[in-house]
């Protein structure tokens, strides 16, 4: 494959200044998914993404409307007569950019600091989109058909593409899927994704008082709701940082590559002197184990506190299942402990919201050899088998409207990108690797289905 390897380099190489100019005009619409004043801008980016895989040779380009309103961009050029057809996925809406003080420049300008580009999107996923069209335009006409599907509601968990998936499976069709939604264990460092924890979001509510009272008068005998909440959310750990769910099991272990400890130290931004949460190997407890998050809290703040009991309170949680456990069961059984904890009787009410099951990967197919003889080929060392924290529950759709195909995960998402964060970045070299092994395993998967 060194010809092909030779050539999909210079490609992509020559390409690089007009994906920087692609990226760029994507990560200027605002295209955050639930945020109903940027409206306009989701529409653009998704008629940007549709023009954009039509110049890059994908034909026949639809926008669908799913059922959270969102719109998917799906194109597709078909195979030639015994190839094979590969799914490229990746989605166009992103987290909201917060505080821009927090920004070392304009989240929605791209802006080059130190070899990285800067901005709201660049890795998570609109470098992964870019990425696509580099690789598609170096393959150029190809016996392998190609199915590009851009979601515009990832970032949401509402299951708008989900749901379309499972009414028309006929619109994603392929033998492969590739998901380009993940990312190397570092830079430079190839690495496939084969595992994802599914996740769960629920809404507590605790209330004790019909209103605020004087902690002076009352305090003591008066139920404090916030007082009430915080006592159920400290039991959902132990003293060493664990996942405590009754009934859920918390001792995972995780047999693909390591994290080391110091990486992830600094990747996560961890003070100097801070430990960290739960028993054994960072794998286990990212890629194997529960965890579960307090998102968000209503409570009263603390400038402009009062001397008051609090009537209530509210909190907002983040669960993570991993593979081999059911998100729907997980979430129940958060539910039911937080019920069996409420101190007082105090009133609880839960609103259950977005769910997606966790994922797991065959890796003893074609697709998997191919792509990750691709990486190994690119980037001339052994390919990492990680897992992924965060969940995409399109895998899953996926999984169930595609049995047979195989599911494969990579991506521009290396830790410095700090995604979903301010300063978000991506190297714009593991781009350019990233769509030269694309390209590889385009043309590497049709040899092997001629093999077959």
């Amino acid at each position: 494959m060194t010809a092909s390897l030779d050539r999909f380099r210079a490609s992509v190489s020559a390409d690089m200044p007009r994906v920087r100019e692609e990226l760029a005009a994507l990560v200027a619409f605002r295209s955050v998914a639930d945020d109903a004043s940027v409206a306009g801008d989701n529409r653009d980016a998704a008629d940007w993404v549709r023009r954009a895989l039509v110049d890059a040779g994908i034909p026949d380009v639809d926008l669908h409307e799913t059922s959270d309103g969102s719109l998917a961009v799906i194109g597709r050029r078909p195979a030639r007569e015994g190839a094979p057809t590969v799914l490229l996925y990746s989605h166009y809406d992103v987290q909201p950019a917060g505080p821009e003080s927090a920004w070392a420049s304009d989240p929605f300008t791209l802006t080059e600091r130190d070899g990285r580009w800067y901005g709201r999107g660049a890795a998570d996923c609109k470098g992964n989109l870019v990425m696509h069209l580099a690789a598609l335009r170096a393959v150029g006409e190809s016996p392998v058909g190609v199915v590009v599907v851009c979601e515009g509601s990832e970032e949401t968990g509402t299951g708008g593409l989900e749901h379309l998936v499972a009414e028309r499976p006929d619109l994603v069709a392929a033998d492969a899927v590739v998901i380009a939604d993940a990312g190397n264990v570092a830079v430079g460092e190839p690495t496939v994704t084969t595992s994802l924890r599914g996740m769960a979001i629920v809404r507590v509510d605790v209330e004790t008082l019909g209103g605020a009272v004087h902690s002076g008068m009352y305090g003591g005998p008066a139920p404090d709701a916030l007082v009430a909440l915080i006592g159920m959310l400290a039991t959902l750990h132990d003293d060493a940082g664990n996942t405590t769910i009754d009934g859920v099991d918390a001792s995972g272990t995780w047999s693909g590559a390591d994290y080391p400890e110091d990486r992830f130290r600094a990747d996560a931004g961890v003070l100097d002197g801070v430990g960290l949460a739960g028993d054994g190997s960072i794998a286990d407890r990212l890629w194997a184990r529960p965890s579960v998050t307090v998102m968000g809290m209503d409570c009263p703040p603390v400038v402009g506190s009062a001397a008051a009991v609090v009537p209530r309170a509210s909190a907002r949680l983040g669960l993570r299942v991993p593979p081999g456990a059911d998100a729907d069961a997980v979430r129940d059984a958060l539910i039911a402990h937080l019920r069996a904890r409420v101190p007082w009787s105090a009133r609880i009410t839960v609103a259950e919201e977005a769910v997606g099951q966790p994922f797991a990967a065959r890796t003893d197919g074609p697709a998997y050899a191919a792509l990750t003889e691709s990486l190994q080929e690119v980037y001339g060392r052994e390919v990492a088998v990680a897992g992924q924290g965060g969940s995409i529950p399109l895998c899953t759709a996926l999984q169930e409207a595609l049995p047979d195909a195989e599911i494969v995960l990579m991506g521009v998402e290396e830790p410095l990108c700090r995604i979903h964060a301010p300063n978000e970045s991506v190297d714009p070299s593991e781009i350019e690797n990233l769509a030269v092994a694309e390209a590889l395993f385009l043309e590497r998967v049709v040899r092997a289905s001629d093999r077959g």
